[in-house]
């Protein structure tokens, strides 16, 4: 059983800061890539910033340069610093990641997902 938890959600005004945490837990197996993902009312899931276990990342247009994603490996925790955060950044945001497993392959697994809204 693996168990992601998310934190740090919340209402934020234009050109705030908010910092999401997602915490992974139970027989992940070893986390190959752990990334953001949201999701707007009426629109579809998208991408937000991956990390990979060498920290290598990669961020999606809309973000970039002022989304930041980082993780601590030792804890199995992935984070996202939002600044300069926009009114079009609010959306549910989803952990996700990418974990294999010796001798089964490699398995997703998403996270329940928190609320950011970003608004005056």
């Amino acid at each position: 059983q693996v168990q992601l938890v998310e934190s740090g959600g919340g209402l934020v005004q234009p050109g705030g800061s908010l910092r999401l945490s997602c915490a992974a837990s139970g027989m992940i197996g070893s986390i190959n890539f752990m990334d953001w993902y949201r999701q707007a009312p009426g629109k579809q899931r998208e991408f937000v910033a991956t990390i990979s276990s060498g920290s290598s990342t990669t961020y999606a247009d809309s973000v970039k340069g002022r989304f930041t994603i980082t993780r601590d490996n030792a804890k199995n925790i992935v984070y996202l610093q939002m600044n300069s955060l926009k009114p079009e950044d609010t959306a549910v945001y989803y952990c996700h990641i990418l974990t294999h497993y010796y001798g089964l392959g490699s398995r997703n697994y998403w996270g329940q997902g928190t609320q950011v809204t970003v608004s005056s």
